[in-house]
């Protein structure tokens, strides 16, 4: 493992220190052990994945890949959970911003993934990453599924 998620992770924590994140290094490993061969790290963020802002104890590392959006999180004692979000399931993203936090809702096709207790100063880092990026994607699979139907 080469931490480059821990390294980038601690990074944003160190630029938006409000943003509520816990074990950052043990959600990072989690991310690591699922990159698959020749998938590169883009850009790492920390959040809370829930919709409350007093619910504190659910931090995630959120990583966009040159292929997917992760999110990880390590439970305490045993376990981890992991969601992977490709850019043909991706939808929109939505920013909410608060008197003290900001909230992100990604809209996939199957759910919507809230991601909150973020510093309300990197909210557009975040939302210009992701949507720079899907939107980039979106058009390889567009023009993929132009093939299909022709």
């Amino acid at each position: 493992m080469n931490n480059s998620v821990y390294k980038q992770a601690k990074s944003f924590k160190k630029r938006y220190p409000l943003t509520i994140a816990w074990r950052i290094k043990a959600h990072s490993k989690i991310i690591e052990s699922h990159l698959n061969p020749g998938e590169q790290i883009l850009y790492v963020f920390a959040a809370q994945k829930n919709d409350n802002p007093l619910d504190i104890i659910t931090s995630y590392i959120c990583a966009l890949t040159n292929r997917r959006l992760i999110l990880a999180q390590k439970r305490l004692l045993f376990g981890y959970f992991f969601t992977s979000i490709t850019p043909d399931l991706f939808n929109d993203l939505k920013v909410n911003m608060g008197i003290f936090w900001g909230k992100i809702y990604i809209d996939t096709a199957k759910e919507v993934v809230p991601l909150s207790n973020i510093q309300k100063a990197a909210l557009n880092e975040i939302e210009t990453n992701i949507t720079e990026y899907m939107m980039e994607e979106k058009k390889k699979y567009a023009g993929f599924q132009t093939k299909i139907e022709k």
